[in-house]
């Protein structure tokens, strides 16, 4: 049996190793990609240091892959050997009621790649043939790959979950990995005033030379209500990129007449605001988000490939395969505050 190179998180040792796995082989609605770059994002970091729950007891984490198409299912169309693509992050799980008839868009329990099921921070990885979006040829693979997350996520939490409309003010805490791109999304969306929010000078700086109009330390006193003064009453959009309880009680806090937080950033804790009778009064809404959808994707790889998206200065390094606990290390202690370390997986 040929055997390839992956790296695995085990949930009983609590530890993430690099080993040989079986050679992937598509089902007949399946393709097998070879990867050429895969993010490291934080909730793969929350995964093996337990902060999320195993889902599985042994998995390949990585759900931000780019890649050529290497073998294909036997029924699949419209595809072909050598298609360069970008790999959506999830997949329905085909055994939900809205499954079963048909409903894969509203799947009731959706899978994660790299939590659910193996991911790709390995040299090849089996996906749907629906879970791809095509990438023209010259679009660098490092670039492509963080769209499925890194920018999907915070795309989908501003346009679909947050409304976002062209105008607004926009407030967004936590410039790490997502929020360092729901800045430049926010401009290109139209936003008419961007604050971001972030504890670290060199987080705001770089939102600032994204597109913010302010950026503030989130331990300034009462910083809710020097964002609604700021703001002449407050924003329409507050998104917490973070995923914890203080930071949406600051976004919240924060909001005008008619605004709208959005939870993006994962958290198990428990959330516990603060709210008055105001919170009705003032029509305020709280959203909780996860993940995109695969028309998000689309939209990205054309404002990447026509030049509206810039992610140049989003690739903080790139790395091999054998070299991924350091990688998981330096996005866990911010070593250098990464926007996002890259895993090449394959040798060439």
């Amino acid at each position: 049996m040929t055997t390839l190179k992956a790296a695995r998180y085990n949930a009983d040792a609590k530890k993430l190793f690099v080993g040989d796995v079986p050679e992937p082989k598509p089902g007949p609605l399946d393709v097998v990609v070879k990867v050429e770059a895969c993010g490291i994002c934080l909730s793969d970091v929350h995964l093996i240091d337990g902060s999320i729950p195993p889902i599985v007891s042994e998995v390949t984490p990585g759900h931000e892959p780019a890649g050529v198409i290497a073998a294909i299912g036997e029924l699949v169309t419209g595809w072909r050997e050598g298609d360069r693509v970008v790999l959506n992050g999830g997949k329905p799980c085909g055994e939900c009621e809205n499954c079963r008839i048909g409903r894969l868009d509203e799947c009731l329990q959706f899978n994660i790649m790299g939590f659910h099921y193996d991911g790709a921070w390995a040299e090849y990885v089996v996906v749907p043939y629906y879970a791809m979006s095509r990438l023209p040829e010259g679009l660098p693979f490092e670039q492509c790959a963080i769209l499925a997350d890194a920018v999907a996520t915070p795309y989908a939490a501003l346009t679909t979950r947050g409304g976002l409309r062209p105008g607004e003010k926009v407030g967004l805490w936590g410039i790490g990995g997502l929020g360092t791109h729901a800045v430049q999304l926010a401009r290109i969306c139209g936003a008419g005033f961007i604050i971001a929010v972030d504890p670290l000078p060199s987080a705001r700086e770089r939102a600032l030379k994204l597109g913010a109009d302010l950026a503030l330390d989130p331990t300034t006193p009462d910083l809710a209500r020097e964002i609604r003064k700021l703001t002449g009453g407050g924003l329409d959009l507050a998104v917490d990129l973070v995923g914890a309880n203080v930071v949406l009680q600051q976004c919240v806090s924060s909001l005008g007449r008619g605004g709208r937080a959005v939870m993006v950033g994962l958290s198990l804790d428990r959330l516990d605001l603060e709210m008055s009778l105001l919170f009705g009064v003032q029509q305020h809404a709280v959203l909780g988000h996860l993940g995109y959808d695969r028309k998000h994707l689309d939209d990205l790889v054309t404002l990447l490939a026509n030049g509206r998206l810039d992610l140049s200065a989003s690739i903080s390094d790139v790395i091999s395969i054998d070299d991924i606990e350091d990688g998981v290390r330096r996005l866990a202690e911010k070593e250098g505050d990464p926007v996002r370390i890259i895993v090449r997986p394959s040798a060439s």
